[in-house]
């Protein structure tokens, strides 16, 4: 192991030839004898594939610039200074400060993007739980309130402990493996895509109630396509719909509920509901509420989405957005489905799967009712899709960062800074499966609720992992355990009696969730992969330009350098951050960084451990770098902006409770497990 100074600072660089601590035995060594043993020893490649091999591993002080902020390169304090000078300066901080503050949503904002999609549900979830539970079904639409209260402290202690893009796939990739991880994240895009088609097909449905010349097929790819350019706009935009959708439709709610009650008075008796309860069911109470409950959790979805864009989100505002949802949810769902056994006999709520809401507007208020929920649920469904289109940019640029995906998918427009390839590779993916299904939308809405549902279990098992694990984390809300397993055998329940009732749904789910899992294995492989090709094409002759292509490709890959910052030199955990960087990313080169105040505190035995641990992984390039600075938010900015290394390519151990910074301040560093 060579070691070298590299330092923008020519004195540093003449003054300290070697870094190494004056108690390390190393330091009993010239610098030639230290490198001629190095040389002898690394003689011979460590592995017989020769061309896998980067290089040694080298120990080397990197001395960090400055940063100077853009604004002071105008010097509005100087006496030299022109007045233009000074307002030009001013409007440049002032428009900076504007930017970043757009770039944060409010509470309402935030509520709006992911309430869309869960308070739509209100439109279809009363009539398809009347199919099972019947007369009690505002008992199970009840129980599922009380799972959503449940789950607003299991989101909010993951958001607040771990506040990256994400949800389930965030906090499993950093409390688990990098592969656990890419399988939440793939029922998560599978949610999405099957959310969206079928958010907009039943949007399209309440539209053909107003409009009866509607194609619906191309009435669908307009509605996914006017979504699109909405989001290729910037999410502050699509945001600013969202409020609207979000403000009309729980207006047009309340507006149902109250006319409801206007009816209920002014028939001045409770026969309708009598009857209602009178009438002979199965006979088997708790089986139809359990199963009631079970098709009423297709009205969950979208209490995940918040998740998946909380980096832009003000401080504060996730677990509010989580109240928020849960209390419009709470109050909606059951309470019109107890109105409707007032107004409505029991055979015609079982009758209108579908449009219960729009039956109901009809015989509380009459036709101009009907046509007013008809258009709120053509556009609140809409909004469903835009909750789609929110929380698959934020998941899929995530992945995208970390490699689970190809990294074009992070570009961003140079003038909206929106995800083009995402937003449009996501409107043609949903478009494609809309032609396929042709309106038959039944085992796609299956597929939707078996994956988020399970998506939820698996949030609750990461929030379990995230206590076990990283108690050490800072965070604003804890889910006590009992809550916890609480949360997860109810919606574990829920979903075994989803598929119990839908057990044709299952080829269906696997299929769409295996092509999927096999996009992410591939990008997993694609290395090895690689590396077979490379074989192979080198024994054929006229091949040779095919293979160094090839080979160029491959170098690429595995040369994106990853960072692990550790501040002891125990091996255990040097060897734990080795083997979390191996097991979990394609790289062959690893920097080992120590920050320290002076030199006497770099620990005596590092530089010896690093060397002993560069020999045990021979296809593994570790370098061991020593900067002179504090672990904090800039010091890490630094470190990127020079090395040239991601933050989401670095790694730390779980931090002690005394750690001074939030996680979220670090810009998206990742937990390596035990």
């Amino acid at each position: 192991m060579d070691i070298i100074t590299i330092s923008n600072d020519p004195s540093v660089n003449e003054a300290s030839p070697l870094l190494i601590h004056p108690h390390s035995r190393v330091n009993e060594q010239t610098t030639s004898d230290l490198l001629s043993q190095t040389g002898s020893y690394y003689r011979h490649y460590r592995h017989s594939i020769s061309w896998e091999f980067n290089r040694w591993g080298k120990v080397r002080r990197v001395s960090l610039t400055p940063n100077i902020p853009t604004h002071e390169a105008i010097p509005v304090s100087s006496s030299s200074t022109t007045a233009a000078q000074k307002f030009l300066s001013f409007l440049y901080c002032r428009q900076n400060n504007r930017s970043n503050e757009h770039k944060l949503l409010g509470e309402w904002h935030s509520t709006a993007i992911a309430g869309n999609d869960i308070t739509s549900s209100c439109l279809y979830t009363a009539g398809i739980c009347a199919q099972k539970a019947g007369k009690y079904s505002p008992i199970s639409l009840a129980i599922v309130a009380f799972v959503l209260y449940l789950f607003r402290n299991i989101y909010a202690e993951v958001g607040t402990a771990l506040p990256l893009n994400g949800g389930a796939y965030n906090v499993l990739l950093n409390c688990t493996t990098k592969l656990i991880a890419s399988i939440a994240a793939c029922l998560t895009l599978v949610s999405y895509i099957a959310t969206a088609v079928v958010s907009g097909s039943s949007a399209i449905a309440y539209g053909e109630n107003l409009w009866a010349g509607l194609n619906p097929d191309w009435a669908v790819i307009v509605l996914l396509g006017f979504f699109a350019l909405l989001t290729l706009m910037g999410l502050k935009e699509s945001a600013n719909v969202a409020l609207f959708i979000f403000i009309i439709h729980i207006g047009t709610m309340t507006l149902l509920v109250i006319m409801c009650i206007v009816k209920i008075v002014a028939m001045g008796n409770f026969d309708r509901l009598r009857e209602n309860w009178n009438q002979h069911q199965s006979g088997n109470v708790p089986a139809d509420i359990y199963f009631g409950f079970s098709l009423a959790l297709l009205g969950v979805s979208g209490f995940e989405t918040s998740a998946n864009y909380i980096e832009e989100q003000k401080p504060g505002v996730f677990p509010k957005t989580l109240r928020n949802m849960w209390l419009f949810v709470s109050f909606f769902n059951p309470i019109i489905s107890f109105l409707a056994l007032f107004v409505m006999k029991l055979e015609e709520i079982e009758g209108h799967r579908d449009d219960l809401l729009a039956a109901l507007a009809t015989a509380s208020s009459g036709d101009w009712l009907n046509k007013f929920v008809a258009a709120d649920a053509l556009l609140v469904l809409s909004g469903a899709v835009l909750t789609s289109y929110v929380g698959i940019i934020g998941l899929i640029r995530r992945m995208s960062l970390d490699r689970c995906l190809p990294m074009f998918f992070a570009q961003e427009n140079p003038c909206r800074k929106t995800n083009h390839f995402i937003i449009l590779g996501f409107f043609g993916v949903t478009s494609l499966l809309h032609f396929i299904v042709r309106g038959n939308i039944d085992s796609l809405a299956g597929v939707y609720t078996i994956a988020f549902l399970s998506v939820m279990c698996l949030f609750a098992i990461g929030n379990m992992i995230l206590k076990y694990k990283r108690g050490a984390l800072r965070r604003t809300v804890v889910a006590s355990w009992p809550r916890v397993l609480l949360g997860l055998a109810t919606v574990f329940a829920g979903l075994a009696g989803e598929i119990f009732l839908h057990l044709d749904h299952v080829k269906y789910f696997l299929l769409y969730f295996g092509t999927t899992f096999l996009v992410v294995m591939i990008m997993f492989a694609r290395s090895r992969v690689l590396k077979l090709i490379i074989y192979f094409t080198s024994q054929v002759w006229f091949l040779g330009r095919f293979n160094e292509m090839l080979f160029r490709q491959y170098k690429t890959i595995e040369h994106q350098p990853m960072i692990f910052f550790t501040k002891v030199d125990d091996p255990s955990v040097l060897n734990k951050g080795v083997l979390y960087v191996r097991s979990n990313e394609l790289t062959d080169w690893l920097q080992i960084i120590h920050l320290y105040k002076t030199e006497e505190e770099i620990p005596i035995n590092l530089i010896d451990n690093v060397k002993f641990i560069d020999k045990q992984y021979p296809k593994l390039c570790i370098d061991l770098v020593l900067i002179k600075g504090e672990f904090n938010p800039l010091t890490i900015q630094k470190i990127s902006d020079e090395l040239q290394v991601p933050k989401n390519f670095m790694f730390i151990t779980c931090p002690g409770g005394e750690f001074p910074h939030n996680f979220t301040e670090l810009g998206g560093l990742r937990l390596i497990t035990h």
